[in-house]
């Protein structure tokens, strides 16, 4: 039997991710081999700490704050250090010396990525970055691979599992956003500074790669309009419910024509209203999914688990396999598909409805001075429900509007709402959301 050859790996990190990788590449290492063709050696692991607490028990001799060395001598590397440095400068010393890297940076995927696919093909050398997005759920590898015959025309993406938690206690439980926070937190699904989660910066990333792999063009993070979660009341999720719809926090990333007939891609995070009967609706917890529009292959999705130790692990250990079968039978690396440059369109262009809530005066000709303004804006209403309250202590009413557009430019819909702002009628302007998926 011939013996088979011997495959260095390198690991920078260790924490939930990295631990759980380190654990299945020495439990799992003859199950590896055989997928392989090759013997994967962990042959260390860099930390910043070398006394820290592991989820994990390892050998002590694999851990090393020498990062630099380690990289040098490896065949293949596992980044999960996060961060922009000294994660860039690591994968770039890893490449040139001719090792195939694996990722599941996505902050420095959407910050520098291009830098790292240049360096990538110039050393001919395989980056992988499955656990970037959606943790354990294969989605990079299809849209690169199995869609590459087809155009994909939209993605919507649940893609951040703390904030899809957080919605879905309001949701659930009638919470308020901030004591969904909290049980975020003590349940491990969101860290002691959750701004990055909150205020859909993680998702906006993941947004870039997606949109970069689906429209084979590189978007960066300043491509994609952001906006968290944190404005979204318990008074929204409710009238949403009511409404038969559901919040989630969407990332999407769209082809569209502008108003100048010039065709580009809408790359977008924010809160959106999803009818009760959409695939995404259904989505709960911390769970991810992303769901595909494509001219031939229509409509796909792929729902997982889209955090946690050993899901994204397993999405690590698929693009290691990967790697090292290549390193095996030999041939270029795999990186992107970019083979053009479509403009990102600023979210003015996307075409979308709005959810608006409006606390009027209860008085005559409210409502039709309101569906005027909406007329001369070119806004069509759909739906408009009118609510009335009594203060009880001044006695005076007020009514509640809930209204849903017909579809239209965000542009136009923007102006709508600032118009609709400086009605002598309208006392304020309650919330303002996206609704698809209508």
């Amino acid at each position: 039997m011939t013996e088979l050859r011997t495959l260095k790996v390198a690991l920078l990190g260790c924490g939930n991710v990295g631990a759980q990788v380190a654990r299945i590449l020495i439990d799992d290492a003859d199950a590896l081999a055989a997928r392989t063709g090759a013997r994967l050696e962990l042959g260390g692991i860099a930390v910043r700490n070398l006394d820290a607490e592991r989820d994990v028990d390892l050998p002590q001799e694999l851990f090393t704050t020498d990062a630099e060395t380690l990289v040098k001598d490896a065949d293949l590397v596992i980044e999960l250090m996060g961060g922009i440095e000294p994660a860039r400068t690591l994968i770039l010393t890893a490449m040139r010396h001719g090792a195939c890297v694996v990722t599941g940076n996505k902050a420095l995927l959407a910050q520098d990525g291009p830098t790292l696919y240049e360096e990538a093909d110039k050393a001919g050398v395989q980056l992988s970055y499955e656990a970037a997005v959606a943790g354990a759920i294969p989605i990079l590898r299809p849209i690169r691979d199995s869609l590459s015959g087809d155009r994909i025309t939209r993605v919507l993406g649940i893609v951040n599992g703390t904030t899809n938690f957080i919605l879905d206690q309001m949701d659930s439980t009638g919470a308020q956003f901030a004591d969904a926070l909290a049980e975020a937190q003590r349940l491990g699904y969101a860290e002691a500074d959750p701004t990055a989660d909150i205020e859909g910066y993680d998702a906006a990333a993941k947004a870039a790669i997606l949109a970069s792999l689906s429209f084979h063009t590189r978007f960066a993070l300043e491509d994609v309009s952001c906006e968290g979660i944190t404005a979204v009341s318990a008074a929204d999720i409710a009238a949403a419910k009511e409404a038969g719809f559901v919040i989630k926090l969407l990332a999407i990333a769209e082809k569209l024509t502008d108003e100048d007939g010039k065709t580009g891609v809408s790359v977008r995070v924010h809160p959106t209203l999803l009818p009760r009967e959409h695939p995404l609706a259904a989505v709960r917890g911390a769970f991810n999914a992303v769901f595909i529009e494509a001219e031939n292959a229509g409509e796909l999705m792929f729902y997982g688990q889209g955090a946690g130790g050993t899901p994204t692990a397993s999405a690590v250990l698929g693009d290691l396999v990967s790697a090292a079968r290549r390193i095996v039978l030999g041939g270029p690396g795999r990186t992107e598909t970019t083979t053009g440059h479509v403009p990102a369109l600023p979210i003015d262009a996307a075409i979308t409805s709005y959810y608006i809530g409006l606390d009027v005066a209860d008085q005559p000709g409210v409502l039709a001075r309101i569906a005027q303004l909406f007329a001369e804006h070119g806004v069509s209403i759909e739906i408009m429900r009118q609510t009335i309250h009594r203060d009880a202590d001044s006695n005076v009413e007020s009514a509640e509007l809930r209204i849903v557009t017909h579809r239209a430019r965000e542009a136009a819909l923007a102006a709508t709402v600032e118009a609709v702002k400086r009605l002598d009628v309208i006392n304020s302007v309650t919330s303002v959301l996206r609704v698809e998926g209508v």
